[in-house]
């Protein structure tokens, strides 16, 4: 098994949901990214989205947007990411997620992208703007070199895209919580439940993530009692960007309510 897979069998026998988190790799520097996921692990996160900063990150909201404008401008590449995966994979024991749009890694090759990953310590890849029926020729590269594959599944999916993505899943299926780009929302979406429901009876088994809007612990509670595990990025991010050169104090504490908060109540 994967430690994605540990994470969440972990979680789900101390009675919680995962708590996964996510940080733009070298946002403001890839040192403070360092310092960020040790900060996250020790306050409760089980895995790290680490996210590849893009020029056109069309899913993503302002908070991720200036946040990949700050890495890109620090220079941070696909290589420069592996290499903050080595380090954090020496310093933590927390599952690691590539998260990026496909570009970044087709122009570096998919094979050698997805060797590259693996050899940093990567345990898997989403990719925010593949669709399972034009995956035909990423998944069998990144099964290739044994990592996990992540696709995203929303209110809009229909059943069939649902089923084509729970079935190229592996560590975990990302349910999308609404429709639009990522971003802290104050509620959670009236139908979230009904596309827990829909992803559910496609999954087989396959643990199921909520992402996208989830800010606080009262969201971050709700999604654990609907769903084997809790995204929060944009969050995260904004609690860094305010905070400046306390940023790693920042993100601990909500770290810490929003990790309090996966836990299961009954």
């Amino acid at each position: 098994m994967s430690r994605i897979s540990d994470a969440f069998g972990r979680a789900r026998q101390e009675g919680r949901a995962a708590f996964i988190a996510y940080l733009t790799a070298g946002d403001p520097s890839p040192e403070a990214t360092v310092g960020l996921a040790r900060a996250l692990e020790s306050s409760g996160a089980d895995v790290l989205e680490l996210g590849v900063p893009f020029s056109d990150p069309i899913a993503d909201g302002p908070v991720l947007q200036r946040s990949a404008s700050r890495a890109l401008e620090a220079g941070v590449t696909l290589t420069s990411v592996f290499a903050l995966a080595r380090r954090i994979r020496k310093e933590t024991r927390l599952a690691l997620v590539l998260f990026s749009y496909v570009n970044p890694l087709h122009r570096m090759g998919i094979d050698r992208a997805a060797a590259g990953a693996r050899a940093a310590g990567f345990d898997g890849v989403l990719l925010t703007d593949v669709p399972p029926e034009e995956s035909h020729a990423l998944v069998p590269a990144l099964r290739r070199a044994e990592l996990d594959t992540i696709f995203l599944v929303s209110p809009t999916s229909p059943r069939e895209r649902m089923r084509e993505a729970a079935r190229l899943s592996t560590g975990f299926l990302y349910v999308v919580s609404r429709r639009g780009t990522t971003g802290a929302r104050a509620e959670l979406p009236a139908d979230l439940a009904t596309t827990v429901r829909r992803a559910r009876r496609v999954a087989a088994g396959l643990p199921l993530a909520i992402g996208f809007g989830i800010s606080t612990p009262a969201s971050a509670a709700k999604a654990a009692h609907l769903a084997d595990g809790v995204v929060v990025g944009s969050a995260l991010v904004a609690a860094a960007e305010a905070a400046g050169s306390g940023r790693e104090a920042a993100v601990a504490r909500l770290a810490r309510r929003l990790s309090k908060a996966c836990r299961r109540k009954g």
